[in-house]
């Protein structure tokens, strides 16, 4: 039983010692997963819309717009106002308005309705009262996500944007570029920098600071410009690949962990493998049959 402990103890540790190891990249794998797979129903219910009904979906959300753009951003909203919110761009009925690609930190991500816990522990969340991500003026889009979650990527390197870096949201099949103009660290509670200007499209990309620490808000900022056509057709195609690199650990790991656990099983104990100790084994085993046999 000895034996057994000192071979099983290691193999568990190992396991355990693995699977903490990988659990960040095994759970962004799959995170990156959930979000091509979201991305993918999404780009089918539109593709499912008729012309009529998507023209109707883009006309609402500008009049929801507009109407923002008349009593300013919604703070705290009432049932009714909370309600037609909820309707406005929810193709579908899965709650997911658009997605979002930042092609400096590598990352495609779905944006949904409200910034609940639900939302935000797997993906984006469009501050709810603020603008919707669609053309127009006076607009203020503001969208929110989490930096450091062991789960998923998220917005963990958005402070790695600088001035003049861009982005890119996709509301229907219509692509709305933004170029960054200003970043801002600001106190929770300072909605100073998040409110509308007249005449101006702006799209307010928001999430905690210092990593780790999360007193502060880091605010980073672009106004809509002209969309480059080449994007307007790469960024569904990007939004729909999964990482090869993934894949190849995701399938690895569990190989390896099975093959380190089989070698170690069925390892040939010493005794069977090494001469000297077998030699040894059978001298004394004939001492022992001498010794009985002598008794006698």
């Amino acid at each position: 039983m000895k034996k057994k402990l000192t071979t099983i103890i290691p193999i568990i540790v190992f396991i355990i010692g693995l699977a903490i190891f990988l659990y960040p990249t095994i759970a962004n794998y799959w995170n990156s997963f959930t979000q091509t797979r979201a991305i993918g129903q999404y780009a089918q219910a539109v593709d499912n819309l008729d012309d009529e009904e998507y023209e109707k979906m883009i006309e609402e959300a500008v009049e929801y717009n507009k109407a923002i753009a008349e009593t300013g951003i919604r703070w705290k909203m009432s049932d009714a106002e909370r309600e037609t919110y909820e309707q406005t761009l929810n193709v579908g009925g899965s709650g997911m308005m658009s997605y979002i690609e930042i092609p400096k930190i590598g990352i495609t991500l779905a944006v949904y309705h409200g910034t609940n816990d639900e939302v935000l522990t797997r993906s984006i969340g469009h501050i709810e009262g603020s603008s919707l991500p669609v053309d127009g003026e006076s607009v203020h889009c503001i969208l929110s996500g989490h930096r450091g979650l062991p789960s998923a990527k998220l917005f963990s390197e958005l402070d790695e944007i600088t001035d003049g870096d861009t982005f890119m949201i996709r509301t229907l099949n219509e692509v709305y570029t933004y170029e960054v103009d200003q970043i801002r660290v600001v106190e929770p509670s300072d909605l100073s920098e998040l409110t509308l200007v007249k005449g101006k499209n702006y799209c307010t990309l928001v999430t905690c600071t210092p990593y780790g620490v999360n007193t502060h808000r880091l605010l980073v900022r672009g106004h809509l410009i002209e969309t480059d056509d080449s994007r307007e057709i790469m960024i569904l195609a990007e939004a729909l690949q999964i990482k090869t690199t993934y894949v190849a650990l995701v399938i690895a790991v569990p190989v390896l962990i099975l093959l380190t656990i089989v070698a170690l099983a069925f390892r040939k104990k010493p005794h069977e493998s090494d001469p000297a100790k077998l030699a040894k084994k059978l001298g004394a085993d004939e001492g022992e049959k001498k010794r009985k046999k002598n008794k006698k």
